[in-house]
């Protein structure tokens, strides 16, 4: 079969003047392939190179730098080499093309580094984790387009189907992270996995423990960014490789009964928020504040016989879990990790107000305690907005409808959003000449509940007369 539309580009015929000008054959590989045939355009190339016969072989194989230094010579670019990995990565453009020799690997079984030789291009395709992804095309001139498919990926892709070249058992014994990737490229295309791939999964999770949390990470994130993530969260679990890489979550599952009274299958609920979320929201970190926003909750659950099963205070418990579960899986620790620890604290808080009198206090609280991420918090607790009774649920979405409204009237009204008090601790010192203390916060707070409160305007002067009042009561109390 020939594709020569899907390699007209200038590059891939640069690339053709290397070969002519070498003794190398080149072939684009993998997602470029699968991309072509999905309908997508990838700025990700990846070459193989396949030496001439009478090649020299190296210790590693580096013939894929040597060529790349050819390549980039003629269209005037830059070489990245990485020669601990044989790969070369050249820049062009938007394009991002890396060169690799054609080889063979085999594995150790306490180790997933490979021992690397030469090998042929049916070589290098059989050590790919995917059949999708072993597809290759040729640049020579001798069968320029050609379609090489020796494992039927396109079928496959075709098919929806995700399996292994080869015996699953082998590829991801020796390389554990293709598990991950299997769950992965099944989520992210919405293909289903071949009974044999998942059951190799299954049998081979363990593996998963050799393999980075940096690596394991990466796709981690790629998952909870699909169209419908909660398919590779159940992947995960059922596979047994959520249970070793993300505990905490897995912990969430199940359900309890006394006395005839259970909770809803928290996990479950926490994959269910996350796709209504998807929807709304392409933000990564608004999506792992679905995952956490009830983490806290088998620690938190208690059963009381008059009321049933509660869970009081596990939003504040689930954000001081955020930092400790971030640091476990190497994710980063800023100001990223400090968005979802907020989402996490105050993800009730809206949803309070649909069963409450929507008063504007309670709205004005919400408004500067949620500050500039208030937009994505009301999203997070729009998808938290879950029940299997539809008529319950048509009613709670109206509610929640009402209350999105009088935020918005309230910060249209108020301009609350990113709001601090007009009076600083540095006017509360100066004032009543008292130096640092947790008297300043005590002043501060009341000021701020004030305005909160309707009691006085946001506004300095009626402001700064409130504070005369309550700061010679509070001093004065805490002389007494």
């Amino acid at each position: 079969m020939t594709v020569e539309e899907a390699v007209q580009a200038p590059i891939f015929q640069h690339i053709k003047t290397a070969i002519e000008k070498s003794q190398f054959k080149a072939y684009v590989v993998g997602g470029f392939v699968r991309d072509y045939f999905l309908d997508k355009i990838s700025k990700d190339i990846d070459i193989v190179v396949e030496p001439p016969e009478n090649y020299q072989p190296e210790e590693k194989p580096l013939y894929g730098i040597e060529f790349a230094n050819i390549f980039a010579k003629i269209i005037g670019a830059e070489v990245n080499v990485f020669e601990n990995f044989g790969t070369a990565l050249v820049k062009k453009d938007d394009l991002e093309i890396e060169f690799v020799g054609t080889r063979k690997e085999s594995y150790r079984r306490d180790s997933r580094k490979p021992i690397v030789e030469n090998g042929s291009l049916y070589d290098d395709q059989l050590r790919r984790d995917l059949t999708i992804n072993a597809m290759s095309i040729s640049l020579n001139p001798d069968n320029y387009g050609l379609l090489i498919d020796p494992f039927n990926g396109l079928e496959d892709l075709k098919n929806k189907i995700i399996k292994t070249p080869t015996d699953a058992n082998v590829t991801f014994c020796d390389d554990p992270l293709r598990m991950m990737r299997a769950i992965r490229f099944a989520t992210t295309l919405e293909f289903t996995m071949e009974k044999k791939t998942y059951e190799a999964i299954r049998t081979n999770a363990s593996r998963i423990k050799i393999i980075s949390k940096e690596r394991i990470i990466e796709e981690l994130n790629k998952i909870i960014m699909a169209n419908k993530p909660s398919s590779g969260f159940k992947m995960l679990f059922y596979t047994g490789l959520l249970e070793i890489i993300f505990p905490e979550l897995y912990k969430m599952h199940g359900v309890e009964v006394i006395n005839g009274k259970a909770h809803k299958d928290n996990f479950f609920h926490t994959l269910q928020v996350l796709d209504n979320l998807c929807p709304y929201s392409d933000n990564l970190w608004l999506r792992w504040s679905a995952i956490l926003h009830d983490i806290a909750k088998p620690a938190t659950k208690k059963f009381y016989p008059q009321h049933g099963w509660t869970f009081h205070g596990h939003e504040d418990k689930g954000a001081q879990m955020v930092p400790q579960i971030f640091k476990k899986l190497r994710l980063p620790l800023n100001e990223k990790m400090k968005f979802v620890q907020k989402m996490v604290k105050l993800h009730l808080r809206p949803i309070a107000l649909v069963d409450e009198e929507v008063t504007d206090s309670a709205i004005r609280r919400l408004i500067v305690d949620a500050g500039e991420d208030l937009d994505e918090l009301l999203k997070l607790c729009r998808a938290d907005i879950t029940t299997r009774d539809n008529n319950k649920l048509e009613k709670y979405l109206k509610n929640y409808d009402y209350v999105e409204k009088r935020v918005h009237e309230v910060i249209e009204l108020d301009n609350l959003r990113n709001w601090q008090p007009p009076i600083t601790g540095e006017i509360i010192m100066e004032y009543f000449q008292i130096k640092p203390s947790p008297l300043i916060g005590e002043i501060k707070n009341a000021i701020r509940n004030a305005i909160l409160d309707g009691e006085i305007p946001n506004e300095y002067e009626p402001a700064f007369e409130y504070m005369k009042k309550i700061g010679k009561q509070i001093l004065e109390n805490q002389k007494n």
